[in-house]
């Protein structure tokens, strides 16, 4: 994996169709970051039931989507436009896998869940098809636990570290969620993977009991 662009940023008040919402989407360009345990320095998160916490600590999306959305959208995309800390490429959804670990920089993290994207990305990108097209196609990005805080630069590289045995991939998980619900079987492999984020884990559970 490749770093493409690394991006920080806080709430802030935006705008949107007249009306104001508060998010920390708007990003700023930065030339490193420290990864913390919990969180990255300069950057937080405005609605903390639905964000942040240890296991999405970093929220990467992959660089090579970009290209598709603007075809899409007929227009270019802003900076870190899905509110993304990494951006990056040879990582797609499907690429990669729940509980891959990696070294970037300093830092050694933890592949934890796909990301659920939400209305916000609609607002910032002012498109009202955005995200329902994101649900179709998969392409939300994904978050990482840190496992060792460290320094980010923008020339790091981001070397896979260990790839555990019988893992699944983001995409996957997000098809068995969004478009295979009754997948009982898929489901239970879902739920065997104790790398996977708690809260995904729960969304699963509910499905199969």
């Amino acid at each position: 994996m490749n770093i493409e662009r690394l991006s920080i940023g806080k709430p802030k008040e935006l705008l949107h169709s007249g009306s104001s919402f508060t998010s920390a989407i708007a990003k700023n360009e930065a030339q490193e970051i420290y990864a913390g345990k919990t969180i990255i320095q300069g950057d937080e998160v405005a609605n903390k039931q639905f964000h942040g916490g240890e296991d999405r600590v970093i929220c990467a999306y992959p660089f090579e989507h970009y290209a598709y959305w603007e075809q899409v959208l007929g227009s270019p995309l802003q900076h870190a436009a899905f509110g993304e800390n990494l951006t990056v490429s040879n990582g797609k959804e499907d690429a990669v896998q729940i509980g891959d670990i990696y070294q970037a920089g300093e830092a050694i993290v933890e592949l934890s869940q796909g990301r659920y994207p939400c209305i916000t990305i609609n607002k910032y990108n002012s498109s009202p098809l955005l995200l329902n097209k994101i649900f179709e196609t998969g392409y939300t990005g994904y978050f990482f636990r840190v496992i060792k805080p460290g320094m980010i630069s923008r020339d790091s590289k981001v070397t896979l570290l260990e790839r555990k045995p019988n893992s699944l991939t983001p995409s996957f998980i997000h098809r068995i969620f969004f478009h295979d619900r009754s997948n009982k079987e898929a489901i239970r492999q879902i739920l065997a993977l104790e790398w996977l984020a708690d809260d995904w884990t729960n969304k699963f559970r509910k499905l199969i009991s």
